[in-house]
């Protein structure tokens, strides 16, 4: 399993009068079984790190790969993700300077000599789908003796890039992101992690926006904008787990109007 973790903030939340940000809800999404894990609130973005934590420890990741980004690449969070028995793919940017900037000169170095004597496992895909031809490629190696204070990073096992590739405006473009992991070089499992990683915006963080029009939502006092999150997350989980051919929101607007489809989706 992917476990996914990000945070989504719910802007109608905001409350001017009484100067009180909007909510922000950090996520635990499983890409495989497509359901919200658990959550925890945060007053905004950027108190992400200190929620994130709180967060895991209320999992079981055996056997999981935890996924995070930038934001969460922190030495602590690997850390407890290596001692809860799971693994971690974290993305890198600049909050980790050094050893963003040493991973990426690591693979610009290995690619303009085709990846000359290092070992590593290399996957790609294409993907067509809105009209767009998409190509994906993920290389991981275990190779980390050009990396800063690598014995900081509890569990570190390798390193991957993943490279995105398809036309725009008639225009070439090619996105690289870069990360640590404690997962062995294996680009099929790295490249489910990255991939999977993105099963929480486009359906969690999308559906809840969309569906559940959580952004329209002016539910703003108290913790009234935590429960209500809580609330539409156990809906999304309860209409994940059927088997229908119904889109999430027709199944809405018929457990509306349908009492023994709603007792369905309620007790099964």
């Amino acid at each position: 399993e992917i476990v996914a973790v990000d945070g989504k903030t719910a802007c109608g939340s905001r409350d001017r009068k009484n100067n009180k940000k909007p909510l922000h809800m950090v996520s635990a999404w499983g890409c495989a079984n497509r359901l919200v894990f658990g959550q925890e609130v945060t007053d905004e973005k950027s108190n992400e790190i200190t929620a994130i934590p709180k967060l895991l420890a209320l999992l079981e990741l055996k056997g999981c790969i935890v996924t995070i980004d930038a934001m969460g690449c922190q030495r602590d969070i690997a850390e407890q993700v290596i001692n809860q028995e799971g693994d971690y793919s974290l993305g890198l940017k600049g909050n980790q300077g050094a050893l963003h900037e040493a991973t990426e000169d690591f693979f610009k170095t290995a690619q303009n000599l085709d990846f000359k004597g290092v070992e590593y496992s290399y996957h790609e895909e294409i993907d067509k789908g809105h009209g767009r031809l998409e190509t994906r490629r993920y290389w991981i190696t275990e190779e980390l003796r050009t990396l800063p204070k690598t014995e900081l990073w509890k569990g570190l096992r390798s390193i991957g890039m993943a490279e995105r590739e398809y036309m725009q405006n008639d225009k070439l473009i090619i996105e690289q992101r870069y990360f640590i992991n404690s997962i062995k070089a294996d680009a099929k499992i790295f490249a489910s992690a990255v991939r999977g990683h993105w099963g929480i915006e486009n359906r969690l963080h999308w559906c809840l926006d969309v569906t559940f029009r959580e952004d329209e939502s002016r539910i703003r006092k108290g913790n009234a904008p935590a429960i209500m999150t809580t609330i539409r997350h156990i809906c999304l989980n309860l209409f994940q787990k059927q088997v229908s051919t119904l889109s999430i929101k027709k199944q809405r607007y018929k457990s509306a109007l349908n009492d023994d489809f709603r007792a369905k989706i309620l007790f099964g």
